[in-house]
């Protein structure tokens, strides 16, 4: 499962524009209002600019340098699993805040090469998919990343299900992989996260935590849930 919205493959550009004026663009006969909104949205979105100055593959990937500012779980990291990795924003971000790691990372579309990182074109739902991030990896996990959605239908309750679905089978996931006093961070919609799923996190984290990082959208109904030092179950 992939990220979305228009956080991938960001595409505006500044060229030359007077500081501060919001650039609008023009209805093209073949384009909707709503892709002629999003597209001006994009040529004005600040985090999508700077994302192209600094190379960054997606503006989301200034939610993971922000949730890292804020719960600090890459620094010292040696193994990270990247969950819905395209376009590769939040491996570029680990991979610069956890030098040396390896990166397995894993989305239904294809994502173009980064040192260090192995990328997996499947579903994560895929039965075999566990095994191969687990191959990848070599050993167990310090931090889990989930950044995935599920294609939305615009029935609420249909897609929270959908992404709570998700949310859980990356929990279990993260539960098979994770060392020790390792670190889950999952994307959530409105709502947060189901109560029943999140006892369970307080049964096998230290701490859990739901945030929403400045570079996500004011208009959009994610956030994150950050449970950290993991517990194995041995240790229950």
């Amino acid at each position: 499962m992939s990220k979305t919205g228009g956080s991938r493959r960001g595409s505006g550009r500044s060229g030359g524009r007077t500081k501060g004026m919001a650039e609008r663009v023009k209805t093209a006969k073949r384009r909707s209002a709503s892709s002629t909104r999003w597209l001006e949205r994009q040529l004005n979105d600040p985090y999508v600019q700077e994302a192209q100055r600094r190379g960054y593959r997606s503006r989301a990937a200034f939610k993971l340098i922000e949730l890292d500012d804020k719960f600090h779980f890459l620094k010292g990291a040696k193994r990270i699993v990247d969950l819905g990795a395209a376009p590769g924003g939040w491996t570029q971000i680990a991979l610069e805040r956890a030098p040396g790691a390896t990166v397995a990372g894993i989305d239904l579309l294809p994502i173009d090469p980064l040192p260090q990182a192995t990328f997996l074109e499947m579903d994560f739902l895929d039965d075999s998919a566990p095994d191969r991030l687990k191959e990848i990896l070599g050993g167990e996990a310090d931090v889990v990343l989930s950044d995935m959605s599920p294609n939305t239908t615009g029935h609420a309750s249909t897609d929270h299900l959908r992404i709570m679905n998700l949310v859980e089978t990356a929990l279990m996931f993260a539960e098979e992989v994770l060392a020790p006093g390792g670190t889950f961070v999952a994307k959530v919609f409105r709502g947060g996260t189901e109560q029943t799923l999140l006892n369970q996190m307080k049964r096998r984290f230290e701490t859990v935590k739901h945030a929403k990082p400045p570079a996500s959208r004011k208009g959009s109904a994610e956030s994150y849930v950050i449970a950290q030092e993991f517990r194995p179950a041995s240790e229950e």
